[in-house]
């Protein structure tokens, strides 16, 4: 049985709680909504995050994994399995992204 698929209505959260954007890449549509794939932009927004005094939010995601049999227009999907690392505006790694599907219906490997 695969993960559900991610779609843009997904929430999507840096682990220190700022709330990600998804812009799609494409317009697949599963399950009424428009499919992510890895090569979606996702923004972050309201980070808190410091590091000492410094201000050091997150701001995008970086995807490190993907569907490795189901794509979209030839790019492979996210699903709820997809590991992501939320970095800083000097692109410093600052954790994992914490994903939320909003859909259940539809599932890929």
């Amino acid at each position: 049985m695969g993960d559900p698929v991610l779609t843009v209505s997904a929430t999507v959260t840096c682990p220190h709680g700022g709330q990600g954007t998804i812009t799609p890449a494409q317009a697949a549509v599963v399950a009424g909504d428009t499919v992510c794939t890895e090569a979606d932009l996702v923004t972050i927004a309201g980070c808190p995050f410091t590091v000492g005094p410094s201000p050091s939010p997150c701001v995008l995601v970086q995807w490190q994994s993907a569907s490795t049999t189901t794509t979209a227009s030839g790019v492979a999907i996210l699903t709820v399995a997809s590991q992501g690392l939320c970095l800083n505006p000097a692109g410093a790694p600052q954790g994992p992204v914490v994903l939320a599907p909003a859909q259940a219906a539809a599932v890929a490997t």
